[in-house]
């Protein structure tokens, strides 16, 4: 007679509750990430101009970042969140009406903070920007 294999049980997945967080804003020229995460700067959530349905140059403008900040808000209200510090990066067109949109979205946010990498004389430029006076 054939035998049953028993149930094996299964860890039930436990959705961790965060009240407060980071929101890290990346806005460049062509697209907007908006990254949520707890305070230790474990990701909870995220979204973008891609992830809300654009493709293309309209991923870059400020209505697509606003839209991305506003679900990834959304989500991370699901996990408990109320209020979150903004990091911002990058000079994008998006920059301020994802923090705004955050904000309208019922997240408190307690501060912002601009973090946009500058080089310190970077890359070596090409022959023809190199000449000198």
């Amino acid at each position: 007679m054939a035998e049953k294999k028993a149930a094996t049980s299964r860890k039930k997945k436990v959705k961790r509750q965060v009240s407060m967080g980071k929101a890290f804003i990346h806005a460049s020229y062509n697209n907007t990430i908006v990254t949520i995460t707890d305070t230790n700067g474990h990701p909870v959530t995220w979204s973008s101009g891609g992830v809300i349905g654009y493709k293309g140059s309209r991923k870059g403008t400020p209505y697509a970042a606003q839209l991305a900040a506003m679900d990834a808000a959304k989500k991370a209200q699901g996990f408990g969140m109320s209020s979150v510090e903004v990091v911002v990066r990058g000079t994008g067109a998006g920059r301020e009406q994802a923090i705004r949109a955050l904000q309208a979205s019922g997240l408190q946010v307690r501060s912002i903070v601009d973090d946009t990498p500058l080089p310190h004389n970077g890359c070596r430029p090409r022959k023809k920007f190199r000449k000198t006076i």
